[in-house]
């Protein structure tokens, strides 16, 4: 996970090779690591400077009269690969230094201002191209004050939507180039650079230009907009296919498609054997067999404002016929209905993002029979003979051809709805924690129930007096979080899915983490059409108003990640995870449970939570098992004492001597002694960390040592753990699996959050998420401990304690 990280210093310009970095930088804020960091930091923005602002770092630029150079995605080649070096080297360049009089946007930024590189990063263009189409959303993703000429500082910025919040991304204007050509994304104008930097931004954002490579188009499209997706199959698709693009495109959505290539590529991807090397080479060598020198571009006198010599990229998409290319995304920018021949014909335009390759059969550029279209139609339809990317074609043919449809919408209004509605929308964050939420998909019933639970409530039925039936209807949208940015570290999309389950009626509002044996015996209501390696999975439902449990997972158990489910629905819902309260079971008269405020650091918002008290006002607050000390074990005959009793006091005399206390190594040896004698529990005994702890619990004047009574009181605690222990270790191989701790935890007494059961998983399990009965005895040690503390500070019994350096060392 990232943290917030500051500017720069800004440095001299000139044209930057790959290992050029400078001194004089101010470094990046904070990077805490550790077991709890990745809890800790996801409220945290993901690219943000601290302290620093946009214009901040711009002002600092002017008042120094440099320009700016960005340390946190520097001009050399770890902002570009990450697999592997090359040999050859780019020369990063600013645009003053590529071509005369650049410009950050000529005329408006438009979709045939985009012409794809050779990244293979085709369907984050498409996206753009269809952004363009809506300048409100355009001018949220591009601040339009920025400038090659007013107050330039070579410091741009944009904005994207990044997991439920808007990121400002701060870059330089420092641009890789190889022979005086841009390498990525350039404009169809030598001298706008309006697209290149917006690409940039895009792969700061994700660690490097490399990890663009291959990916949907509707993750860009979701990431300018905050909208969610819906996909279709064109062949399942509703019959009023048409009449819901034309929908889309009126309410300002944003549209791909593309054409299954059979082999279930991400659009964009080269074939895996094919390492980046390759690629690299081939595509230097279609630059080199492709340039033309400076004077051969531009003649003499004439400006740089004029369509650039576009080269299209190394690509491993298959080109069709009939000109289309399979495995490639598409932007859908129009769809209109022109007469012909008398007939209107439904027609569809798209956009390539190469700039060129286009359709060549009916309505293409150069289809002979426009000549039997009236000229005012064609002067609609903007009919002209160009080769930018950009064509038309019939609905009939774009149906045959095409095999997916994607839609992000900027609300989850129903695109088959005539009206607009207004939605509402509820964010959940959560994880996946290997070996305690990390259950995997219903194949896997013994740990599936383990995953997080979202509880929705369903309150109100819809608005449709042509709907007879008493339904709600909502989107559930499943996103994982920071997979494409994790690349380099060998992370890849899960296989993600969801199951929607109705809550019983006796179970309604107690927020209780279903267990396993409701998931044996009740059905999912429903859930999504399957489970796919996207970034996101959606899908829309029509259920009756009630109380439902959403379980998010991944398809195989123990992947560990993070998501975001988001639900919208037409009427009011409440949808939030399922959290236990925090408390403990005391065996003492108990007065009304008393709220508490727990912070939640993964959450990062006030949960209210209950602990029953231990003691009535007016009384000793001092804990039953906080008494004196005495070498005698509870008043009773002790003829009567038991063979295990006069085992414990006799080992106990033998170790602990005169004086009748043991410290944390006598201990150790008392209890493994013991223990031993338990054929029937595989254990190899107790650490002295773990009797360290077990002294700290029981110890009550701070001697570090115990006596016979707190050792017996002890020994009661373990025998009782114990039982519980051997519940669970069915295979008698003297461990449990970590997902059967959370029910072991409940069944000693102790009720807790999620959060506390992913850091139990953390600290005690091995790397095969098995937890032996040292680790378990530990556990319980420590749980004892922390409430007993609570308690014992908590004088008023308000639920809320605050502690000094010297209390929180206790």
């Amino acid at each position: 996970a990232l943290w917030p990280r500051t500017g720069a210093e800004p440095r001299s310009p000139g044209p930057i090779a790959q290992a050029a970095q400078g001194k004089g930088t101010e470094a990046g804020g904070g990077n805490p690591s550790g077991i709890y960091s990745a809890i800790i930091s996801r409220n945290f923005p993901i690219i943000g400077v601290k302290e620093k602002t946009f214009e901040q770092l711009h002002r600092k630029c002017l008042e120094k009269k440099v320009l700016f150079v960005d340390p946190e995605f520097p001009p050399d080649e770890t902002s570009l690969f990450y697999s592997q070096k090359f040999p050859i080297q780019f020369i990063w360049k600013r645009p003053p230094e590529i071509c005369e009089n650049p410009r950050f946007i000529i005329g408006g930024a438009n979709r045939t201002d985009i012409c794809q590189g050779d990244l293979g990063d085709c369907w984050f263009l498409a996206a753009i191209a269809c952004l363009t189409l809506n300048e409100r959303l355009l001018f949220r993703v591009i601040p339009h004050d920025q400038s090659f000429t007013e107050n330039y500082a070579g410091i741009f910025h944009f904005q994207f939507w990044r997991y439920g919040d808007w990121v400002d991304v701060v870059i330089d204007d420092c641009l890789p180039t190889y022979n005086n050509q841009l390498v990525f994304t350039k404009s169809n104008h030598r001298n706008e650079f309006w697209s290149a930097l917006l690409e940039k931004a895009y792969a700061k954002l994700h660690g490097s230009y490399e990890a663009l490579k291959g990916g949907n188009t509707t993750e860009a499209m979701e990431d300018f907009t905050g909208g969610v997706t819906e996909f279709f199959e064109i062949k399942d698709a509703p019959r009023d296919m048409y009449k819901i693009m034309k929908k889309a495109i009126e309410r300002g959505s944003l549209m791909g498609c593309s054409i299954d290539d059979g082999t279930n590529m991400t659009y964009g991807t080269s074939p895996s054997g094919l390492k980046m090397g390759e690629l690299i080479e081939r595509m230097v060598r279609n630059m080199d067999n492709s340039r033309l020198r400076d004077s051969d571009l531009i003649p003499e006198g004439c400006s740089d404002d004029r369509p650039t010599r576009t080269i299209v990229p190394v690509q491993y998409e298959t080109r069709m016929a009939c000109g289309l290319v399979k495995g490639h995304a598409y932007s859908v920018t129009g769809l209109e209905e022109a007469l012909y021949k008398g007939e209107k014909v439904k027609l569809v335009r798209l956009r390539n993002p190469w700039g060129q390759v286009e359709w060549n059969g009916s309505w293409s550029d150069s289809w002979k029979d426009w000549s039997y279209v009236d000229k005012d139609e064609k002067a609609r339809l903007q009919h002209q003979v160009t080769e930018d990317g950009e064509f038309w074609m019939s609905y009939d043919d774009f149906i045959y051809h095409f095999t997916k449809l994607e839609i992000c919408n900027l609300t989850a209004d129903a695109l088959e709805s005539d009206k607009l509605q207004t939605w509402t929308v509820s964010v959940n964050e959560g994880r996946w924690v290997r070996g305690c939420s990390a259950g995997g998909c219903r194949n896997f019933p013994d740990t599936f129930w383990t995953n997080p639970q979202y509880r929705l409530k369903l309150l109100e039925e819809d608005d449709d007096p042509d709907d007879s039936e008493v339904i709600c209807s909502f989107l559930v949208a499943l996103m994982q979080k920071n997979r494409r940015k994790d690349r380099k570290l060998g992370a890849n999309l899960f296989t993600i899915g969801f199951a929607i389950y109705e809550v019983p009626k006796e179970m309604h509002g107690n927020k209780q983490h279903l267990q396993k044996d409701f998931f044996l015996y009740n059905a999912s209501k429903a859930r999504s059409r399957t489970y796919i390696n996207m970034r996101e999975v959606s899908e829309r439902f029509r259920l009756p108003p009630s109380e439902y449990v959403i379980v998010p997972s991944t398809y195989e158990p123990h992947q560990e990640g993070e998501f975001i489910l988001r639900v919208f629905s037409e009427k009011r819902n409440l949808s939030e995870e399922v959290e236990n309260t925090i408390s403990v079971d005391r065996p003492v008269k108990k007065k009304k449970p008393k709220p508490i405020i727990f912070v939640s650091d993964r959450a990062n918002s006030n949960k209210e939570l209950g602990v029953d008290q231990e003691s009535e006002e007016g009384k000793d607050n001092t804990s039953p098992d906080k008494q004196a000390k005495s070498p005698q074990l509870e008043p009773g005959n002790t003829d009567q004492e038991s063979e295990e009793q006069r085992q414990f006091r006799n080992i106990f005399r033998q170790i602990a001597g005169d004086d009748m206390e043991i410290c944390a190594d006598e201990l150790k040896n008392v209890l493994n002694r013991v223990v031993n004698k338990h054929k029937d529990l595989k254990t190899q005994g107790f650490t002295l960390e773990s009797c360290r702890s077990m002294i700290a619990l029981m110890d009550t004047d701070g001697s570090g040592r115990l006596n016979l009574q707190e050792f017996h009181h002890l020994w009661k605690k373990i025998k009782t753990w114990q039982k519980i222990f051997k519940h669970y270790d069915t295979d008698q191989s003297g461990t449990i699996n970590s997902y059967e701790m959370r029910n072991a935890v409940n069944d000693a007494g102790f009720h807790l959050n999620n959060q506390l059961y992913d850091i139990i998983t953390m600290r005690y399990a091995d790397k095969y998420m098995n937890i032996d009965f040292d680790s378990f005895i530990c556990c319980f040690v420590r749980l004892e401990g922390m409430f007993r503390a609570f308690n014992a500070f908590d004088k008023d019994g308000d639920g809320i304690i605050k502690l000094n350096v010297s209390r929180a060392q206790l």
